[in-house]
């Protein structure tokens, strides 16, 4: 019987949620994954196997009861399972709704039977829409997609357990997470893995706009870190930030990987900045950024070729794929 305490990582094949994993263990915990791997890759998690502080249970979120054995004696749940990208929750709402709000739920009442200490979920800055920068965690709440409405609307469950059943819970507000083993494969999506693809097949990159937009990039293991501390603080029922609040533009991005580039048009609803005002987090949580950017993406260049097997986009590609993301969201007026 180990005396360590006990971690459960939702979605913890992910991208994130794999690094929150390495974080735990080395930090001496012992740690339950629960992750279905539809969306994790087993390589993020693979150098764990032999680890005896290490059990994943493919399960899906969505499957969990009340009484789950998983969540016996754990003093933490961190919570990142979900299904996340614009343009499928414009085309699938209800799964999004089921997976990122009904899925949550499921997870909290687990937790809340097994008399878990807190509880941190994973929520998105996307429930800001297009928001005035620096934004904080008071700013109006605009959600401009399902994805970004399911992630928000699972963020309310976690406070409501917090305040009808007392379950112990803090929420952090990502920006945009990058680093490696940032997802390489599936629908098209996050900048990185396009570029990076694109960067091994010699092809330009697909510049969205003039390139000047701006992006709150935080890299993954400082958000890893920033969960941790909303963990073990005594402070509940609060709302964190996370970002760097040192926003870089696509323009940089390119610039840092060499490269020519193709310009497709710019995409209604999509901010031309996103900058996180982190004042809360830094001075409650004693949290800070510590990876530059440069070195961030520098990280990830060393690990190019994990990128090998990415789907390459192009901009006919990227134009059949994001059709439903011009039909639905509408320019700001």
């Amino acid at each position: 019987m180990s005396n360590k305490p006990i971690a459960i990582v939702t979605g913890g094949a992910g991208f994130i949620g794999s690094h929150m994993v390495d974080l735990l263990l080395d930090k001496g915990y012992e740690v339950r994954v629960i992750d279905d791997m539809s969306g994790g890759h087993d390589r993020n998690i693979a150098h764990h196997r032999t680890n005896a502080s290490f059990t994943l249970e493919k399960e899906n979120i969505s499957n969990i009861e009340p009484d789950s054995k998983i969540f016996k004696d754990a003093k933490y749940v961190f919570h990142f399972a979900g299904i996340g990208d614009i343009v499928p929750s414009i085309e699938k709402p209800i799964a999004y709704m089921q997976t990122n709000v009904q899925g949550t739920v499921r997870i909290l009442e687990a937790a809340r039977t097994a008399g878990v200490q807190k509880f941190v979920y994973a929520a998105s800055s996307s429930c800001y829409g297009l928001a005035a920068t620096p934004t904080r965690e008071d700013h109006v709440i605009q959600p401009m997609y399902p994805y970004a409405l399911s992630k928000y609307q699972g963020e309310q469950a976690v406070f409501h357990w917090n305040k009808v059943y007392g379950l112990k819970a803090n929420s952090i507000r990502i920006f945009n997470a990058y680093g490696t083993r940032v997802r390489t494969t599936g629908v098209y999506g996050a900048v990185f893995g396009v570029f990076f693809k694109q960067k091994l097949s010699n092809k330009p990159y697909t510049l969205v706009g003039d390139g000047t937009q701006t992006r709150d990039f935080i890299y993954v293991t400082d958000v890893a870190k920033a969960f941790l501390a909303a963990a073990e603080t005594e402070k509940s029922g609060e709302v964190f930030n996370v970002g760097a609040g040192n926003p870089q533009s696509i323009n940089r991005l390119v610039e840092l990987l060499g490269g020519d580039v193709v310009h497709l048009p710019k995409r209604p609803g999509e901010p031309d900045c996103t900058w996180a005002d982190i004042t809360k987090i830094t001075s409650l949580l004693d949290w800070k950024p510590t990876i530059e950017f440069k070195e961030g993406v520098a990280k990830m260049v060393a690990e190019i070729d994990n990128w090998k097997d990415a789907p390459l986009w192009d901009p006919e590609t990227i134009e059949k794929a994001t059709k439903t993301w011009f039909q639905f969201m509408k320019p700001e007026k």
